[in-house]
């Protein structure tokens, strides 16, 4: 690219028409190349997303556009979403710091978070909410923006994204109300006199199955693969997130998972619980929602289903 005083607007269709011609893959933040390039072009010379349009006009200086064409041709190269280019992604309205300990937000969950999960959550009703397989934090800390009087815990297995979490709870000014725990889904929390029963669970946990997995395109390959990993099904965490829920969840608390497309799995595997399936204004799918009692209820068949895997596996 010879992009010496050219404007932000030349910048972002310069870059536009380099990732529509290279083919590449947009599942991280966006899903078309034009939404990819503004959002590389404006974060990576600091602009902010809604920046007015007469300031696309504003002229792009020689060092800037030396660091543009890097990150651009590094995305086109090596594939590497953006959102690792620019150490920045967008959830829910707000911004998060990621690297490549963790996965880049793009849960179809901001939009439950944005309606405040009405009408399954009262108003005020969500004093304790916990963000199970956090990752960077961000479905956690815009729940605590949504719910400000709420206690909120984001729990992880891996310390990698849990440094990333905490970094992000600094950033938003949380750390009174949010908590950065390492479990490893509810090993840590605890059960102890109610003190870590959650009104709202919510969870991303790692849903792909080996044969999903494999066929991605190159830019996932730059995430960790324990985010998305879950062995040959995709159901090795859904099945014990679902099993230890309802010893961590209030009378009328409720279940929040995102499943993906491995949500046809479990449900043809648990056919008897009632999965309610969330639509979605924005686009997105794969996320259920369980009642504390559903969950008891049904306890039974969970647990049945996960001893049969642990024989056939010979665990």
């Amino acid at each position: 690219m010879n992009a010496q005083s050219e404007s932000v607007r030349d910048w972002i269709v310069r870059a536009q028409q380099r990732f529509e011609g290279a083919g590449l893959c947009f599942g991280h933040g966006t899903d078309n190349a034009a939404d990819e390039a503004a959002g590389l072009v404006l974060q990576g010379l600091g602009l902010p997303p809604d920046l007015p349009a007469a300031a696309w006009d504003r002229r792009v200086s020689g060092e800037e556009a030396q660091r543009l064409t890097k990150m651009v041709e590094t995305r086109v190269r090596d594939r590497v979403p953006a959102a690792y280019l620019n150490r920045r992604a967008w959830f829910a309205g707000l911004s998060f710091y990621v690297d490549e300990r963790v996965l880049v937000p793009r849960s179809p969950i901001a939009e439950l978070i944005a309606d405040e999960f009405r009408p399954w959550v009262v108003p005020g009703a969500a004093e304790r909410i916990l963000d199970l397989c956090t990752g960077c934090g961000c479905i956690g800390i815009a729940v605590a923006h949504a719910f400000p009087e709420a206690r909120v815990d984001l729990a992880d297995l891996s310390e990698d994204a849990l440094a990333v979490a905490r970094r992000n709870v600094d950033d938003h000014g949380l750390r009174q109300r949010v908590r950065v725990i390492a479990s490893d889904l509810y090993q840590a929390l605890g059960q102890e006199m109610d003190k870590n029963r959650y009104d709202l669970i919510v969870a991303n946990p790692p849903y792909v199955g080996a044969a999903e997995l494999a066929s991605l395109p190159p830019e996932y390959g730059h995430e960790p693969s324990f985010g998305l990993a879950a062995g040959e099904d995709g159901l090795d965490v859904l099945l014990p997130l679902l099993a230890g829920a309802p010893d961590h969840m209030t009378e009328n608390g409720i279940l929040v998972v995102e499943t993906g497309d491995t949500g046809e799995t479990l449900a043809a595997a648990l056919p008897a619980l009632p999965f309610l399936w969330l639509e979605f204004r924005h686009g997105g799918h794969g996320v259920f929602l369980l009642h504390k009692q559903e969950l008891m209820d049904h306890a039974g068949v969970v647990v049945e289903l996960m001893e049969k895997r642990q024989e056939r596996d010979g665990s």
